[in-house]
């Protein structure tokens, strides 16, 4: 939760210039608190394992979150009960006239397609306009976050020499952002992936900086990539990943006859006889309690004021006393 202190305790500079949560009393008089809501557009195979490993992260935020999961209308899920589907998600003719506060649109085991031949592209792209008029901030994970930035900013994917399973040291880049406040200089991620992003198409595109990287370019380069308002948010790790996520990963490739390469910094010992370690889960609460804060602190109350990305004024780090001046901060009017 944000601190809340009165407006010219000088204490309140230093802890925004340290990127704190800080609330003045005009702020807190005149908040009205109700359920954030939070849509989920589940595009992983195991829908109910990725339920949980997102649900799980979620839940240490400490204001009541209303959750919807959203599948895809144009794709036939053969391994999640239609029993589960049916009871348990929409489609977006479901819930189109409705706003929320935040999408999340997951992964997917199809990054080897281009994506027009991605059998629900043309769905997901009518998901991903949806979400610039009626969701305040989109968080893209993993093949989410490559689709988001083909369609938003026409950034292709490429492939990698061969698949990067493991788990990645990362280091922060710019400390002031919304979705870094508290995380450490170097923090570790689930990896498991076989395209990367264009890092130069990213990086010259002005409406969008890195916020963090792998620690070695061959470790995955670009891990987390704002627009500029922060209100669309691209990971291409799985820092939700649960413990055991990417052991079942490689006991699945090994049974195809893949001949996957033991994922890096993993098993004890790099033995997959052994348990794996678990060293990611605080960074993991730490984003994503970032990220629903930034909602909670910025979206309208009534969502029915909601402004579309494209003519949003609002740019993240305009609150702060000083702004990082190695970061260029555009309105998009």
């Amino acid at each position: 939760m944000p601190i809340k202190v009165q407006n010219d305790l000088p204490a309140k500079h230093i802890l925004e210039s340290e990127n704190i949560f800080v609330m003045d009393e005009q702020r807190a008089q005149s908040q009205e608190i109700r359920p954030l809501k939070i849509c989920i557009l589940n595009l992983m195979p195991l829908k109910e394992d990725t339920e949980l490993d997102i649900l799980r992260v979620l839940s240490n935020f400490p204001i009541q979150t209303e959750i919807t999961l959203m599948k895809v209308a144009t794709h036939e899920s053969t391994h999640t009960a239609a029993s589960h589907l049916n009871k348990f998600y929409v489609t977006l003719s479901q819930i189109e006239n409705e706003r929320f506060d935040g999408l999340i649109i997951t992964g997917a085991p199809v990054e080897k397609m281009p994506f027009e031949e991605v059998e629900y592209w043309d769905e997901l792209k009518k998901i991903m306009e949806w979400s610039k008029t009626h969701v305040f901030s989109t968080f893209h994970i993993c093949w989410g976050a490559q689709a988001g930035l083909y369609y938003h900013y026409g950034i292709e994917k490429v492939m990698l020499p061969k698949k990067l399973s493991g788990i990645y040291r990362h280091k922060v880049l710019h400390r002031k952002k919304m979705i870094m406040r508290g995380m450490d200089d170097y923090f570790y991620v689930p990896v498991s992936r076989y395209t990367g992003i264009d890092e130069e198409a990213v990086r010259s595109n002005p409406e969008l900086y890195v916020v963090a990287e792998s620690e070695k370019p061959e470790d995955g380069g670009t891990y987390m990539v704002l627009a500029c308002s922060s209100r669309q948010i691209f990971i291409t790790g799985h820092s939700e990943y649960d413990k055991y996520d990417l052991d079942k990963e490689y006991k699945r490739d090994l049974k195809k006859g893949l001949n996957p390469d033991i994922p890096v910094n993993y098993y004890q010992d790099d033995d997959p006889s052994k348990e794996p370690i678990l060293s990611w889960r605080s960074t993991s609460n730490c984003t994503y309690t970032n990220w629903l804060n930034f909602v909670y602190q910025e979206t309208p109350y009534d969502l029915n004021e909601l402004k579309p990305v494209e003519y949003d004024s609002y740019v993240e780090g305009d609150h702060l006393q000083e702004r990082d001046t190695t970061l260029t901060f555009r309105k998009n009017i």
